[in-house]
């Protein structure tokens, strides 16, 4: 014979007390339990509290005493203070290029020889570059040798051919040649085959397209040289964050090669063009590199301090965000709470500012939020966020 047994887990009414019609009996940690009579909570056992049945719209909860306690539900007056923060970026390290020098022929030619093959070696200003043979520049050499003899043997003629020295040493020396060559020249008394050509400039090759033997025209590029006591960090920002970085001011530079140094540098520029499809903007800062530790190429950190604004500041855990809406609760009377939508501005790591949606003095909730709001949606459904959109919180009114 079947004998079955049935397990009632319905409250039992601890006494006989008539039902209600404007509250209902809860658990405090079981709020899904209510009931229209005192008694006890089928899960725990505590004993159920009375909760008046209220009627709040749909962006406001009423709670008791006891949920507020037990729920650590703590709020704070809305002010106004200073609120600065710093952003980091990734960057990387480049030539400084208004520290780059072209070294271009300045004839028609042959190089015959090059005495820098390679890319990175440094050059020191006066050091022979390359040697060049070109009949043009030969012949202006003959030229100059030729009115000098004619000036030093002919001086007393109606000729002036000291003009004629000048002009021909003018164009021997807009051609590339020093005052230590032309002095030369004289006193060989015949132009040689080859005229060696001498870097202007300090710095590490870093481009050479030409080889030996190869003919360049006037102005081909024979190197180029960077100097890099100086180099730039290149960092690409959010089109958002520009307002808040003081163009003029300082960053600070970390290598993560080069662990425990820091580079103080000044921003120097800012594009005035956005790459439309990610909505960057590139910032770029001049850094010393006096010590030569830092390399073009190396990765680096970028540590910006953002300007000091007067707003409304909240804590960041006082704002409820899902990835579309920004809110907050705000507390409207002793055991009642509202839910507003906010419109955030700068961020640090445990403030945030509120750009509309709240007034000064409004009475914040700080601490419990998410406790609150999960209160919210048991109590009122599970779609409360896409129902408060499209209603007017005030976040837009201000």
């Amino acid at each position: 014979m079947f004998t079955g047994i049935i397990l009632f887990t319905a409250c039992k009414p601890k006494q006989q007390a008539p039902p209600l019609e404007d509250a209902y009996y809860t658990c405090s940690m079981h709020p899904q339990i209510r009931e229209d009579h005192p008694c006890t909570c089928p899960i725990c056992h505590m004993d159920l509290f009375i909760v008046p049945k209220t009627h709040s719209a749909v962006n406001e909860i009423i709670l008791n005493e006891e949920q507020i306690k037990l729920g650590n539900i703590q709020s704070d007056t809305l002010r106004a203070g200073l609120m600065g923060d710093q952003v980091i970026l990734t960057g990387t390290l480049n030539i400084d290029e208004s520290r780059v020098t072209s070294i271009n022929a300045r004839i028609m030619g042959r190089i015959d020889r090059l005495y820098i093959k390679t890319l990175g070696t440094y050059v020191r200003k006066g050091t022979a570059l390359f040697d060049l043979y070109s009949e043009e520049l030969n012949n202006a050499q003959q030229e100059y040798i030729i009115a000098v003899e004619k000036q030093q043997s002919l001086d007393n003629s109606i000729i002036d051919f000291s003009r004629l020295v000048e002009s021909a040493k003018t164009k021997l020396q807009l051609w590339g040649m020093n005052e230590s060559q032309l002095n030369q020249l004289l006193k060989a008394k015949k132009p040689s085959q080859l005229t060696t050509f001498y870097s202007e400039a300090s710095g590490y090759v870093i481009d050479l397209p030409v080889i030996e033997g190869q003919y360049v025209t006037e102005g081909s590029t024979i190197a180029k040289l960077a100097d890099l006591s100086m180099l730039w960090v290149e960092a690409q920002v959010y089109a958002s964050q520009i307002s808040g970085i003081d163009m003029n001011g300082k960053a600070t530079v970390q290598i993560p090669d080069l662990p425990g140094k820091v580079w103080q540098g000044n921003i120097q520029f800012a594009n005035p063009q956005l790459a439309t499809d990610l909505r960057l903007n590139l910032i770029r800062i001049s850094v010393s590199n006096t010590n030569g530790q830092l390399k073009p190429g190396m990765a680096a950190y970028v540590i910006i301090k953002n300007k000091e604004v007067h707003t409304l500041t909240l804590p960041s855990h006082a704002v409820l965000r899902d990835g579309t809406h920004d809110m907050v609760w705000v507390q409207t009377g002793p055991l009642n709470f509202k839910l507003k939508m906010v419109d955030l501005g700068l961020e640090t790591d445990d403030r945030i500012e509120i750009k509309s949606g709240l007034e000064p003095g409004e009475l914040v909730v700080t601490s419990g939020a998410y406790l609150l709001y999960s209160e919210y949606v048991f109590k009122k459904g599970g779609n409360t966020m896409a129902d408060m959109e499209g209603m007017d919180m005030g976040a837009h009114q201000h």
